[in-house]
């Protein structure tokens, strides 16, 4: 009997080192990687290290990367194995604050940016594959969260650590945060697990599929769009929202980190948040929900300067990037049954987040250029693809009653 037991511990204490494992990977490669770029943009342009024009690119090209790495790590990993191909995209991601701090040229930095995006891309296909399932089904709507707060860590870490590494110049900036990614990644590197899970003969490959596993129904086609459109939705605040408290509200450095202090907890929470909201409501009332919210707030902050409202509002709409994957997540797994429909659906899901998140970075780059720095615009037109999301669910929703 103790013998069990001891087992059964051992099992649970390595589910949990996977957990970690995939919250340092998110932490990483997102939260460090994408987001500790928003608070370095205003030094960037102040230090000269490139025009205002350049900057805005420059976070693009991580998006791009995104894009690029979320095509790649389906296949890089049914080559390589998913635990290989995570720690190289964790060592990539490193490697890419470490090149950061030497400006060689534009175009040196841009294939950093983009390598660090790819990193991340294959490293979200990936990571939820790789580790939910050596998790209880009952338990792996909290593992989900658990992983994905790496992000939100990763950002209000961002606020923090970059304005007290900003002391000692940009270069040490881009080297201590090379540090902390290669720390975490050395940490990470013994929790993935070893071998696939063991897959329930219930759900192996030759027992009969389910109609809805069989193809792309309705329901998947309304979540892949308003996916999209939620990336689209994010990335004014994700890119500019530093800048914009710094520089277009002339608040100054001081109180654009704590703003940003404030988006980083709000992306803590906001995983656990949101898929608690799919465990009492179900995935698609969660999602209608959490859009109207961050369309309200993301409206809200084109007019705001007031900085108690501006932190406020940067709370609820950190919450939002890293919240929405594990109640995208959820709706995935309401809407398809077996463990290998799932992965493919998954990934047909970031693809189109990560292709229209690229898309939008491009076309908030030149709107930005186009306006002379016009914030406000970015802002309204992100709110408006929120609500155009939430508009299809209900148009869908109005269909589905009339076709019975």
């Amino acid at each position: 009997m103790s013998s069990l037991a001891t087992t059964g511990q051992a099992s649970r204490d390595r589910v949990w080192l996977h957990i970690f494992a995939g919250l340092c990977a998110s932490l990483v490669s997102i939260g460090l990687a994408r987001f500790a770029y928003t608070p370095l943009i205003p030094q960037l342009i102040q230090a000269h290290w490139f025009a205002q024009a350049d900057v805005v690119y420059l976070g693009a090209a991580n998006l791009a990367g995104y894009l690029i790495g979320a095509l790649l790590g389906h296949p890089l990993g049914k080559r390589a194995g998913n635990p290989t191909v995570l720690r190289g995209m964790l060592v990539l991601a490193s490697l890419s604050f470490l090149a950061c701090a030497y400006p060689l040229s534009f175009s040196w930095f841009f294939g950093w940016r983009l390598l660090s995006g790819i990193a991340g891309g294959s490293i979200m296909v990936l990571v939820a594959s790789t580790v939910l399932p050596h998790v209880p089904v009952a338990r792996r709507g909290v593992a989900s969260g658990a992983i994905f707060v790496g992000i939100g860590l990763g950002i209000a870490g961002s606020g923090t650590l970059v304005p007290a590494l900003l002391h000692w110049g940009l270069q040490v900036t881009w080297i201590g945060l090379a540090l902390v990614a290669a720390l975490l990644t050395a940490a990470s590197w013994w929790g993935w697990p070893s071998e696939p899970a063991t897959v329930p003969a219930a759900t192996q490959e030759g027992v009969l599929e389910k109609p809805q596993d069989q193809r792309v129904g309705g329901g998947l086609r309304l979540l892949f769009a308003q996916y999209a459109l939620m990336a689209s939705g994010l990335v004014p605040a994700m890119v500019f929202l530093v800048d914009y408290v710094t520089r277009g509200l002339n608040l100054g450095g001081h109180t654009a980190a704590l703003v940003w202090v404030m988006y980083g907890l709000g992306a803590i929470v906001g995983p656990m948040i949101y898929g608690m909201l799919a465990d009492r409501l179900g995935a698609r009332p969660g999602i209608r929900w959490v859009l109207a919210a961050q369309a309200v707030a993301v409206a809200l902050l084109s007019v705001s300067q007031q900085v108690w409202l501006l932190c406020l509002l940067a709370l609820v709409i950190g919450s939002f990037p890293p919240g929405i994957v594990p109640l995208a997540l959820a709706r995935v797994h309401e809407l398809k049954h077996r463990a290998h429909a799932q992965q493919v659906a998954w990934s047909k899901a970031t693809v189109a987040f990560a292709s229209f998140q690229a898309l939008a970075g491009l076309l908030y780059s030149l709107i930005f250029n186009a306006t002379g720095g016009h914030y406000q615009v970015l802002f309204a037109i992100a709110a408006g693809a929120l609500v155009l999301a939430l508009v299809m669910d209900y148009v869908a929703l109005g269909w589905g009653r009339r076709g019975r």
